[in-house]
């Protein structure tokens, strides 16, 4: 227990790391059988899907969380590097996903929408997969272990070109409202919290990335801190965004009403199509 408190960046580290996903997990798993309840009677596709999609990728990262000081065992660094492609995947995936499908708006219908976010989603994260494991396999940059590599501009020269293309499109998408291409936005302003909470990581992230590549070891506080919100909060992020509103919802019978709301508000207008 020692040698695992004291991995990776420290015991609070850890800590910090893995206490917020065991705690999501634990409350998935004790509002799973009203969850489930509620989805079959609601019947919806959309939903049911990023239920399931969230409930693999909060386990992969509670599972990535609880793994991570193998990054201090050369032994595991193969087993270390799989798993850390395999959690950026889904991490990738489900945040992929949420935006391809709320920005579709009501122009497709429940089911086009579902399959066209899901092929869009899997190709985009499959990709990313691909060129990180070219980089950590086949040019032998270690992308997902942090040791003593501060101006290692390889490595991160990488993340902070990533980070950045994150940065560009989240900025994107918060200049939409002031486009004409404004209609196809979710007026909810829980849509925005989110992709300003996403631009407000990346950038930070960036940034620690940059000094990093730069040699200035206090990237190192900067990226560590990002990747624990991330890690640590991403997933019961989006379960409250995007889902805990219609789970919370006691009558079933309302459901209609709910779906009004939220059609009006902007969000899962294919499911009415």
């Amino acid at each position: 227990m020692g040698w695992w408190l004291q991995g990776g960046y420290g015991m609070w580290y850890n800590i910090a790391l893995i206490v917020p996903p065991l705690v999501f997990v634990l409350f998935m798993v004790s509002q799973a059988r009203r969850s489930i309840s509620k989805l079959t009677h609601a019947r919806s596709s959309i939903i049911a899907s990023y239920y399931a999609v969230l409930w693999v990728v909060a386990l992969l990262n509670l599972l990535w969380c609880l793994l991570q000081v193998w990054q201090d065992s050369p032994g595991q660094a193969t087993a270390w590097n799989v798993l850390s492609l395999v959690t950026r995947f889904g991490m990738l995936l489900l945040e992929v996903s949420v935006l391809v499908f709320l920005l579709q708006g009501s122009y497709v219908s429940g089911w086009d929408a579902l399959m066209h976010t899901l092929i869009l989603s899997t190709t985009i994260a499959s990709v990313d997969t691909i060129i990180k494991a070219i980089y950590i396999f086949g040019f032998g940059v270690p992308l997902f272990v942090d040791s003593n590599d501060t101006g290692d501009w390889q490595k991160w020269g990488f993340w902070l070109a990533y980070k950045l293309v994150f940065v560009a499109i989240y900025a994107s998408i918060l200049c939409l409202p002031h486009t004409k291409w404004h209609n196809r936005l979710p007026a909810r302003p829980a849509f925005y919290n989110y992709i300003c909470a996403l631009f407000l990581l990346n950038t930070i992230s960036a940034l620690g990335c940059g000094l990093l590549a730069s040699g200035v070891g206090i990237g190192y506080w900067i990226y560590g801190l990002t990747n624990i919100c991330y890690h640590a909060f991403y997933p019961p992020f989006v379960y409250v965004t995007f889902l805990a509103d219609f789970f919370q919802e006691e009558d079933l019978h309302l459901e209609d009403v709910y779906y009004s709301e939220m059609k009006d508000a902007g969000f899962f207008d294919a499911d009415w199509d």
